[in-house]
Formats: C-alpha cells, sequence, structure tokens
C-alpha cells in the first residue's frame, strides 16, 4: 500500500472534519467551560472513531467499490438501503447546499473586496460549485492532490490565528464550570456534527482499496488530528474571552468582532476568515466526493467520462439550485442535520455490524468449523455497540428538546 495514498487519505479525513463548523466550538460550547467541553469532545472523538472502525469491518467483506448504498442493501435488506439512502442523501445534500452558499458569499467577498471585481452573488455562488465540482468529477486523486495543498494552507492559517491568540490566554477562564447543566445535553448535536467523516469512509475504501491496516491507520489518525486541534482551539478563544463574553456572542461575526477589539489586532479577523474559506473548501471536497461515489453506486453509473459528467450534475445541480433559491429554508432544515449524522454515522454502522456477525456466525455452524471471529472485528462486542446506540439516541432527543425550547439552546 502505497503511504502517499494513506497520509492523502488521512488529510481528507482531517479535512473533511475540520471544517467551518469548527468556528462554531467556542460558542456552542461557551457555557460549559474549557474542561468540561474537552471532555465531551474526547467522549465523541472515542464514538465516532470506533464507528469508523465499524465500517472498515463491514466493507472488508464487500466489494471495494461498495458505497453505503449496496451496503445497507446486502445487509439490511430493502428498508435498511432505504433508510440510508434517506441518511446520506439529506444529509449530504444539506451539507453540500449550506457550503455552497457560504463558500459563494465568501468567494463574492473576496473577488468584490480584495480584486475589486463587479460580479453579483449568484455568480460568485455558480463559480466556487464549478470549481469544487471539477475537482471531484475529476476523481479521488485530484481531490487528494487538492486537498493536500488547502489543509496545508488550512494549517499555516490556523496557526498564525492560534499564535496571535496564545499570548492572551488566561488560566482563570479555563477553569470555568457549566453555568447550567442542560448546556452539556444541549450541545452534543453541535460538537457531534464537528466530528462526522463517514460519509467518506465508501470513499477512501475504493481508493485504498482493502487494505484494513492501512485503512485502520487513517480512520484513527485522520480523525485524531480535528481533536487535537479542536482542544487547541478550544483553549485559546475560551481562555482569551470570559465565560460571559463568550456566550453573549451569539454570532460568529460578533465572535470574530470580540476576539479583533480585545487584541486590537485586524490580523485577527483576517486569519479567522482565510481559515474559514480554507475549511469550507476542504469539508466541501470531502462531503461532496462522498456524496458523487454514492450517487455512482445508487444509479450504476459508469466511470467513463461521460457518466462521471452526468454524476457530477445529479450531486452538484440540487444544492446548487437550492442555494441559490431558497437559502432560507435549508438554513432550518440544518437543525436536522444531527440526526441524519446519527443515522448515518452511529445507527447503520451498528446495525450492519450486527447483521453481518450474525451472517458469519451461522455460516460458521453450518461449516462446523468453530470460528466465529473470521477476519477483521472490532473490540467491545454488543455492549460497546449498545452504547454507542444509546449515544445516538441521546444526540437526537437532546436535538428536539432544544429545537422544543425544553433544555437551553447553544450557538
Amino acid at each position: 500500500m502505497s503511504m502517499n495514498k494513506t497520509f492523502g487519505s488521512m488529510l481528507i479525513i482531517a479535512g473533511t472534519t475540520i471544517g467551518a463548523g469548527m468556528l462554531a466550538l467556542p460558542l456552542a460550547s461557551a457555557g460549559l467551560g474549557f474542561t468540561t467541553a474537552t471532555l465531551i469532545m474526547f467522549a465523541i472523538w472515542s464514538l465516532m472513531t470506533y464507528t469508523a472502525l465499524l465500517m472498515l469491518e463491514v466493507h472488508q467483506y464487500a466489494d471495494h467499490q461498495a458505497t453505503l448504498n449496496s451496503l445497507a442493501r446486502d445487509l439490511l435488506g430493502k428498508r435498511g438501503q432505504y433508510l440510508a439512502n434517506f441518511a446520506v442523501c439529506f444529509l449530504m445534500y444539506s451539507l453540500c447546499a449550506a457550503y455552497i452558499a457560504g463558500g459563494g458569499d465568501q468567494l463574492n467577498d473576496k473577488l468584490t473586496n480584495w480584486i475589486g471585481l463587479d460580479i453579483s452573488a449568484q455568480t460568485s455562488t455558480v463559480l466556487f460549485t464549478l470549481c469544487i465540482a471539477s475537482v471531484v468529477a475529476i476523481g479521488t486523486h485530484s481531490v487528494d492532490m487538492v486537498n493536500r495543498v488547502l489543509f496545508t494552507l488550512k494549517t499555516i492559517a490556523l496557526v498564525i490565528m492560534l499564535g496571535l491568540l496564545a499570548p492572551n490566554v488566561e488560566g482563570g477562564y479555563l477553569v470555568n464550570m457549566p453555568v447550567e447543566k442542560g448546556l452539556i445535553i444541549s450541545a452534543l448535536p453541535v460538537i457531534f456534527t464537528s466530528f462526522g467523516f463517514h460519509g467518506s469512509i465508501p470513499s477512501i475504501v475504493r481508493y485504498i482499496g482493502l487494505d484494513i491496516k492501512a485503512l485502520k491507520k487513517v480512520m484513527i489518525i485522520g480523525s485524531s488530528l480535528p481533536l487535537v486541534l479542536y482542544i487547541f482551539w478550544q483553549l485559546t478563544s475560551q481562555g482569551v474571552l470570559s465565560q460571559q463574553d463568550l456566550m453573549a456572542s451569539n454570532s460568529l461575526g460578533a465572535f470574530i468582532s470580540s476576539l479583533s477589539e480585545l487584541l486590537h489586532n485586524p490580523m485577527v479577523s483576517q486569519s479567522v476568515s482565510i481559515f474559514a474559506d480554507l475549511a469550507l473548501a476542504t469539508s466541501f471536497l470531502g462531503v461532496s466526493l462522498g456524496l458523487f461515489d454514492f450517487v455512482a453506486d445508487s444509479f450504476k453509473q459508469h466511470d467513463k467520462k461521460h457518466g462521471r459528467l452526468q454524476t457530477a450534475a445529479m450531486t452538484f445541480v440540487p444544492p446548487l439550485a437550492f442555494a441559490l433559491f431558497y437559502p432560507q429554508g435549508f438554513i432550518m432544515a440544518l437543525g436536522f442535520a444531527a440526526i441524519a449524522l446519527v443515522i448515518l454515522a452511529i445507527f447503520l454502522p451498528v446495525a450492519m455490524v450486527s447483521a453481518q456477525r450474525k451472517q458469519l456466525e451461522v455460516n460458521s455452524v453450518q461449516r462446523n468449523t468453530g470460528d466465529q471471529s473470521i477476519g477483521y472485528q472490532v473490540a467491545g462486542g454488543k455492549p460497546a455497540m449498545i452504547a454507542a446506540t444509546g449515544a445516538g439516541v441521546l444526540i437526537i432527543t437532546a436535538q428536539f428538546l432544544q429545537m422544543a425550547g425544553l433544555i437551553p439552546a447553544v450557538g
């Protein structure tokens, strides 16, 4: 296995995870305090890494070209396939529409204010979509190469951003406790979605092949990079602003303004803006790549030029149309994104592994070999899968309780 592909795949996982949503983490966890927020992030990282390894256990018995559509069909039947299709389509099309809308606005701002071009917001949105769609349509290798460049630039912007904030950290701000216990539950969906990358797993398997050892390394290291960066980001943002100031910043713009005013340094807002641009681009690449391969598998599109163009149209035209003509409706739908991610990243992997293990057990008994642990199997057994399912139920419940106004809102 080429270490080049393994390294590139780690960055695709990390790039998909570290999106523009990272900037919302300090706002979502403002009322928790640094220690509580860090513990929750570590727990959710453990959960998401565990279910990613469950996906690898499923993939090892399938064709390396398989996507969630075909995996769910083979292991869970038609109902499971329909549920998988709904979760993938709802989540990935929603995220793509968000990235298109946000990326179009950011590109328009840069072209208008930095270069001096006078073009409409709609034109910028289309241009941004065409750029990303071209990279994805060429193939995973092109996504890998472009993502490496963007990820490197994003890391540089992040280092500059953290470097500007770190000298101003005050230890007293980092020992704050949650202001309300309900906020711990409220923050779960936002933090959970900040660790989502499972839609890209089938594309990574297709790119690397069924090398379980290399894929395990990709999932564990690729998901660990965001955890480390998130902790540093929380350390600096929550250490620079008081808990009251963070909770008073009810939008990303207000948060950035508070940082800039406190430090009297315009470079803070510039570095945050550049980081947001690059974070959005790398997330869009990873999510749209996963959606592209899912659409190709679902509609049995061939891998030639004409087939890839058709797949690209089905992948990018619906979210582009939604972002252009009905962005407010999408923003409302985003409230349910965590629910779709729970289905995609927790419920389906657990259900498919359970079905597959039963299938292997039956086959083993029929062959009278007594061997029930053929191939790679994630540790933890049924107790770990029950715990993961319970965590998923808790996250969905938290989302609904927050929407109903029964627990405090965050972010």
